[in-house]
């Protein structure tokens, strides 16, 4: 075996298909292409200083080797980190299956309807549990969800005092997030023990722990309300299987709640990816941040799924976006909400007694050796007082392989879970027996124990009433019904395991099974981001190795992996260049320079970070207007934060200015962002860090291969030149010794963001190598050409770059034949899931056309079966135009035609059923049938329902 054959297998043309390619194009060799494509000014010329590749088999055994100097304890921690037990048939047929992995993000409802039945149970659970009205489709995680909940709190609130109120029983990196988000835009948090401390007369928003992180379960109600008097708004951060017994928010008042559903069943990977959640009360939904997913109708009226709402608010609002969150963490979502599926109520309700239990038991014995513990009341975790011996009985728990939490000197906190045995609970005792010289004594008999123990939880407090009553969350218990029911979801939606996804701007390339196989691994999955240094060894030289790596292909100088969204790499870039200016005395500077054709997060991030965006216009190129820029910063020379820009351009084009405008911008004080997202095009090529950026995130779930998920996981890397390191982001669980701390921003609730999936990166740097990196981009921007080559005598594409040459994507413009046939995008798009292909990118960055990106990973016969399927579709718009077919009467605007329709009985159309089903050179035996036909989104906004419908809007 040679080390280059996972490169091979990457990259899905082989050296035929590139000549052949390369004909069309006009070059003799992709070095040439690459050549006349990218500006000279930026060409960077050297090799990548990179181990070289590695066979899938060397890659594995160095994984292992990472994975060895882990070591797998059992946590007693919490902190919002819970040991769970996946079940295996979720593992392995949603975590470990390409069908959900490889799926985007479902902005072609049609084609994405098993996902977004699954994210639906998601939503309805969430609400269930929370006692609120609707919830969205997960957020980034319960620190990120905790700050979105203040900031639609000052949304909401008629209160004009910037104070927002954090009970000191908070999740620490809870906090540590809040105030990185808070200080840009003007937010006071004031931090205080409630149970001591009277709320301030003034105040917008009150954010409570429900049960708190010292394991207190209190009665909120009284301080709800007083909040409510004072016109603030109330955010209950809640544990959702504390809920199956407890009250929920909804029922005391809470007016937004925010949590994370990682306990239910999702590992907890060193810190992520996990799904946090956020419900709110009626009257708020239309303030939701993130995606939300709605029932609509298609277009025979049967009901369909949809993103509802501000489903793209960033690309619509752009500086005025309520939030930069542009996705969620769909998989683990998913995987969350078929824990519960597969649990039902009574499931998780014995899970949650159980743990309950468990704490209970705990409590028991510990008092029974004279240990203080410091509440009575609790549900799974409990906080003790040991007079300066706290650190000596972590010490003796850890001997043991048992990890509890230092809170201080004085006290440890204890947290059981799912997996807490009977065996953990004796271990502890023996651990503080040993310290406080007790006897030795023999495991009791455990049901005694258990019944004299009682229960932590409040009589007061608990819950009433039924929840998860939908019939999903009844029927799907053994394992042949949840399998069943997972395959017929799976099969509702096209991924990557069905074919080509040409999506511009989302990179949507092979997640190959080596690079993911690593993230189930228990040494990867099951440790606490709070472990011990010791235990987590293999963990951070990788993460060190990778950062080291990312740096080396970017050229830049330090990279933090802690942002784990895109749209948090970019906040997270934006607030060190904030920094570095307020360390140098220039706090004043707080204007961001945004290109016109920019991704709307980009203006909603420096919004976010405390910045005034600026437009700067295009020219008819679609490049940035370096005459409008020198305007810009003229006016604006004595107060530039910043610019931000994509490079490649979000058109899709190499600009030949991008030099000149970073010296232009640094002549000025400025700082350049160059937006990360396609770095696919430079990489090996060029290095943002030498062509005049200062600070880029990256996106590892489109250059580096972590899968898209149907919408999320993602990790959005900060990379950032020597002046920036000292801002990137830190630590944000403040040190257990009371340390000050940095000053540093917290993006995430973990260290490293994302720990979990950074393996996946990680495995393909290092069976790519250098050369196989560079061979990537060089085939991925062949591909983009041969497309633009092959389309464009069908239609015109817009925007081109030295000698009409594109990058990695292009944007097909069918504006002229929208005007002259009525045909629109939308028709094209929804055609081509009838020849077995999702969409392009829709009108962005511009209306009306499609953006392309066929990526390196798609062979020759792919792309031609693309470019085919859209030189028949537009011989199908010649046909409207020619007036065989009204445009309203037309297979695209019928388009996608499922197979109830083309089956039925009665067919009235123009055009017969064959050219309605298998248009084109379809293979009937592969033939991809959506499940409904085109949805009605405006309807689904209008009549808003975000919850699981009952069975009989389906009945017909």
């Amino acid at each position: 075996m040679t080390t280059d054959q996972f490169t091979d297998r990457h990259i899905g043309p082989g050296p035929d298909d590139e000549r052949r390619m390369l004909e069309t194009v006009g070059y003799g060799s992709v070095d040439e292409l690459m050549d006349a494509a990218i500006p000279e000014v930026i060409r960077w010329h050297g090799t990548l200083d990179l181990p070289p590749a590695a066979t899938e088999e060397q890659a594995i055994a160095e994984l292992r080797g990472f994975a060895g100097r882990n070591r797998v304890a059992v946590s007693m921690i919490g902190l919002g980190y819970h040991g769970t037990h996946t079940p295996a048939v979720i593992r392995r047929n949603v975590l470990e299956n390409p069908a959900w992995y490889t799926a985007y993000t479902p902005y072609q409802p049609e084609i994405s309807q098993g996902r977004l039945e699954a994210l639906l149970n998601f939503q309805t659970m969430v609400t269930d549990l929370t006692g609120l009205a609707t919830a969205n489709a997960s957020m980034l995680d319960e620190g990120t969800a905790a700050a979105e909940a203040m900031t639609l709190a000052r949304r909401a609130s008629k209160v004009t005092s910037p104070v927002y109120v954090v009970d000191a029983d908070t999740l620490p990196q809870t906090v540590s997030v809040i105030a990185t988000r808070a200080e840009p835009l003007g937010i006071e948090v004031r931090v205080l023990d409630l149970t001591v401390e009277p709320l301030p007369g003034e105040f917008f928003g009150l954010h409570l722990q429900y049960p708190g992180a010292s394991g207190a379960v209190r009665d909120q109600g009284a301080l709800i309300e007083a909040a409510h008097a004072a016109g603030a708004l109330v955010t209950v951060a809640a544990d959702l299987l504390a809920l199956t017994l407890l009250r929920p928010p909804g029922q005391v008042g809470a007016d937004i709640a925010v949590g994370t559903t990682q306990r239910f069943g999702v590992p907890m990977g060193f810190g992520g990816p996990h799904a946090g959640y956020l419900a709110v009360r009626d009257g708020l939904e239309r303030m939701l941040p993130g995606r939300l997913v709605g029932v609509s109708r298609d277009a025979d009226g049967n009901p369909a799924y949809r993103l509802a709402l501000q489903t793209r608010e960033q690309h619509i609002r752009r500086e005025k976006a309520t939030s930069n969150i542009c996705t969620a963490q769909v998989l683990l979502a998913v995987m969350a909400g078929m824990y519960a599926v597969y649990h039902g109520p009574a499931g998780l309700r014995a899970i949650a007694e159980r743990v309950a239990t468990r704490a209970a038991t705990l409590a028991h014995l510990l008092r029974e050796l004279d240990v203080e513990v410091v509440h009575g009341e609790f549900f799974d975790t409990l906080l003790v007082r040991l007079p300066g011996r706290a650190a000596e009985v972590v010490a003796a728990a850890a001997d043991r392989g048992i990890n509890l939490r230092l809170v201080d000197a004085d006290r440890v906190g204890l947290a059981c879970d799912e997996t807490t045995t009977r065996e953990h609970l004796w271990t502890v005792r023996e651990a503080f027996a040993g310290v406080l010289g007790a006897a030795a004594a023999t495991a009791p008999r455990w049901p005694a124990v258990e019944e004299a123990a009682g229960s932590g939880l409040p009589a007061a407090l608990r819950r009433d009433g039924d929840y998860l009553t939908h019939p999903v969350f009844r029927t799907h218990h053994s394992e042949t019904a949840m399998l069943r029911y997972l395959r017929r979801l799976a099969d509702q939606d096209y991924a990557l395991d069905r074919g080509m996804i040409p999506l511009g701007s989302c990179t949507m390339k092979l997640n190959a099974t080596t690079e993911m196989e690593p993230v189930s691994w228990p040494e990867f999955a099951d440790i606490h981001p709070f472990a011990p240094a010791d235990q987590t060894t293999g963990y951070r030289d990788l993460i060190a190795s990778l950062e080291g790596w990312l740096a080396e292909v970017t050229g830049y100088d330090a990279v933090s992996v802690q942002p784990n969204a895109g749209s948090q790499g970019e906040l997270a870039g934006l607030l060190a260049i904030r920094a570095y200016h307020r360390d140098r005395g220039e706090a004043h500077r707080d204007v961001c320079l945004i290109p016109s054709s920019a991704h709307g997060t980009n203006a909603a991030s420096a919004v976010m970070a405390g910045m005034r965006v600026v437009v700067v216009g295009c020219d008819p190129d679609g490049n940035v207007d370096l005459v409008d820029l020198d305007r810009r910063i003229d006016k604006h020379r004595d107060d530039l934060a910043a610019i931000m820009v994509t490079y490649p351009s979000t058109h899709g084009v190499y600009e030949t200015g991008i030099a000149s405008l970073c010296a232009k911008v640094h002549e000025a004080g400025g700082q350049v962002y160059v937006d990360g997202a396609n770095l696919n095009a430079l990489l090996g090529f060029a290095k943002p860090g030498m062509f005049g950026a200062d600070v880029s995130h990256l996106n590892l779930h489109k250059t580096f291969c972590i899968p898209h998920g149907g919408g999320g996981p993602g990790v959005g890397p900060v990379a950032v030149r020597a002046h920036l390191a000292p801002f990137l982001p830190a630590d944000p669980l403040p040190a257990a010794d009371g340390a000050a701390t940095t000053g540093r921003p917290a993006i995430s609730a973990a260290r490293h963001g994302s720990a979990g999936i950074l393996p996946i990166p990680w495995a393909y740097l290092r069976m790519m190598g250098p050369a196989g990196l560079t061979r990537a981009t060089g085939v991925a921007v062949l591909a983009a050409n041969y497309v633009a080559a092959r389309l464009r005598e069908h239609y015109p594409v817009l925007y081109a770059g030295n000698k009409g040459l594109v990058a990695h994507e292009c944007i097909l413009d069918l504006r002229p034949l929208t005007r002259t046939t009525g045909v629109s995008v939308d028709d094209v798009a929804k055609r081509l899931i009838d020849y077995g292909f999702h969409a392009p990118t829709m009108s962005f960055p511009v209306a009306g056309t499609l953006m392309v990106e066929p990526t390196e990973s798609e062979d020759l016969a792919e792309l031609d079966r693309f470019c085919d399927a859209m030189i028949a579709i537009r011989e199908e718009i010649e046909q409207v135009g020619a007036g065989r077919w009204s445009a309203a009467d037309s297979p695209l605007r019928n388009a996608p035609h499922t197979a109830a329709m083309v089956s039925a009985d009665e067919w009235d159309r123009p055009y017969p059923r064959s050219v309605a089903a298998y248009p084109g050179r379809v293979d009937r035996m592969a033939k991809y049938w959506p499940p409904v036909r085109r949805v009605d989104g405006a309807y689904g906004d209008r009549n808003l329902v975000c919850a699981c419908p009952p069975p009989e809007a389906f009945e017909g």
